[in-house]
């Protein structure tokens, strides 16, 4: 039975990908996005949430997040969550509604913000350069035990090696695309 499964090795190198975007996306750009306040969590009924389980997050204007309280009793502990996420986002409360105006962001914070895109971006590549190793050390094991031949090998290596290529160079793409919208706002 061969030990290099090409459907795997793909789709590991794909959800790398997938992670960097999912990473790039929580990067604030001056630009209110929603997803910025995926990795805050709000303490309600004694225990921590996610704040997309106790309020909803929209976007109504370019420049402005609002945050929809369902429970008037979990306002503050709301508030509390955002200003502990450490996101540099002022919460204004009125009523059971959390409005969240993005502050300009600063130069030396968009070339912060930039690296930090990178560093994401090199972790990534890191985890799908990773996925490679794993394929071919497979490789060689299948030809160990004379599952495929050497040829079969050296062409699978190839396949392997192209799927890197180009997954590495998607995520550089996004991190680039990411990076240029950050350092153009």
């Amino acid at each position: 039975m061969p030990q290099y499964d090409k459907a795997d090795t793909e789709r590991r190198m794909k959800g790398a990908v997938e992670s960097l975007k999912g990473d790039l996306s929580g990067l604030r750009t001056g630009r209110a996005n929603t997803s910025l306040l995926d990795p805050v969590v709000v303490e309600v009924y004694g225990s921590m949430m996610p704040i997309a389980q106790v309020a909803t997050v929209n976007a109504p204007e370019p420049r402005m997040l609002a945050v929809q309280v369902w429970d008037k009793a979990n306002v503050s502990a709301v508030e509390k969550g955002i200003s502990k996420a450490n996101l540099g986002l002022n919460p204004m409360t009125d009523g059971q509604t959390i409005r969240l105006p993005m502050p300009d962001l600063t130069e030396e914070r968009r070339k912060e913000l930039a690296k930090l895109a990178g560093q994401y971006a090199e972790k990534a590549k890191i985890a799908i350069r990773n996925v490679r190793r794993d394929a071919m050390e497979s490789l060689k094991a299948d030809e160990k035990k004379k599952d495929i031949s050497e040829d079969e090998r050296k062409r699978m290596e190839d396949e392997v090696q192209k799927m890197t290529d180009a997954h590495v160079a998607e995520a550089d793409e996004a991190a680039a695309k990411k990076e240029q919208e950050i350092l153009t706002q």
